[in-house]
């Protein structure tokens, strides 16, 4: 048939049998659901970004929590004790809207800090007063093994957007409902990420966001560095260099009078980088 005509009655018919028998004899068929879907999207009755998202459902309602946390060592966490211009600068250069809170032990979640709840510390004096135990919400926390598509149903009910993951060992890591959402439609871009074609992003007169792929020689021509190096292509590559292995999320080094910090970062690559001058201090005195 001509994926230029519509299908027929008949066909659509004979789709529909087949996929109620299929299920009635293996409900758990789900290779034999896909292959009709996918044939249907190829006669034109469902729509391709349709497909793309109920494939996203069905893997979704058999993955687990561990198949797409945020493993511990990338969490991005507050500590109970920080104060609110340390908290918003961890805002800003996050992006993110939820943080864990946390104790001295990075293993104890206290609750769940919304940044929107920090508006009210800036108005009427309440800094003064300030402590994020007052601010902060219950921390919700499942087992690494259970289900997405339970877990966002969980979501969903309780009005929760973020739950603590667990393991036998204690925190494993964090899981959103953006994170659920986005294996069955696929990433969801926001304002706080920065677009694949802008690689170097400013923050106010001495900071910059950089993405990790960016070319050496863009790089260069930005800040007017002379940076090289034949090895690597771009500036990820050049500050693993730097290091010497493959650095975690919050360490830092300096290179060409910047103060680089890992933003984002897993196992296998960098992905985002901060670049902060480093203040140059007057021959005689320290720097400030």
């Amino acid at each position: 048939m001509s994926k230029d005509k519509p299908p027929s009655s008949n066909y659509i018919q004979s789709r529909w049998k087949l996929l109620k028998a299929t299920f009635s004899k293996s409900p758990r068929d789900l290779p034999a659901l896909i292959e009709i879907l996918r044939d249907s999207e190829t006669r034109n009755i469902l729509d391709p970004d349709v497909l793309v998202m109920l494939e996203g459902a069905i893997h979704t309602a058999e993955m687990q929590v561990r198949d797409i946390m945020v493993p511990r060592v990338q969490m991005v966490v507050i500590h109970h004790a920080a104060e609110p211009a340390s908290i918003m600068k961890t805002v800003i250069e996050s992006g993110h809207s939820r943080f864990p809170v946390v104790s001295d032990d990075q293993d104890d979640v206290l609750g769940i800090l919304l940044a929107k709840d920090l508006l009210s510390c800036f108005v009427d004096d309440e800094a003064e007063d300030f402590a994020v135990k007052k601010l902060m919400r219950p921390a919700v926390f499942v087992p690494e093994s259970k289900r997405l598509n339970v877990l966002l149903r969980d979501f969903r009910t309780n009005r929760n957007h973020m739950a603590i993951v667990v393991d036998e060992y204690g925190i494993a890591g964090l899981v959103t409902i953006e994170d659920i959402i986005e294996e069955i439609v696929g990433e969801i871009e926001d304002e706080h990420d920065l677009d694949e074609e802008t690689s170097i992003d400013q923050h106010g007169r001495n900071r910059y966001t950089v993405q990790a792929f960016t070319p050496i020689d863009e790089f260069n021509d930005y800040f007017g560095t002379q940076l090289g190096s034949d090895d690597y292509d771009t500036i990820g590559g050049l500050v693993i260099n730097e290091f010497g292995y493959l650095p975690k999320r919050g360490e830092h080094i300096d290179l060409a009078g910047y103060n680089v910090k890992v933003l984002r970062a897993d196992k296998r690559r960098l992905h985002l980088l901060r670049f902060e001058k480093t203040p140059v201090s007057e021959p005689g005195n320290p720097p400030a």
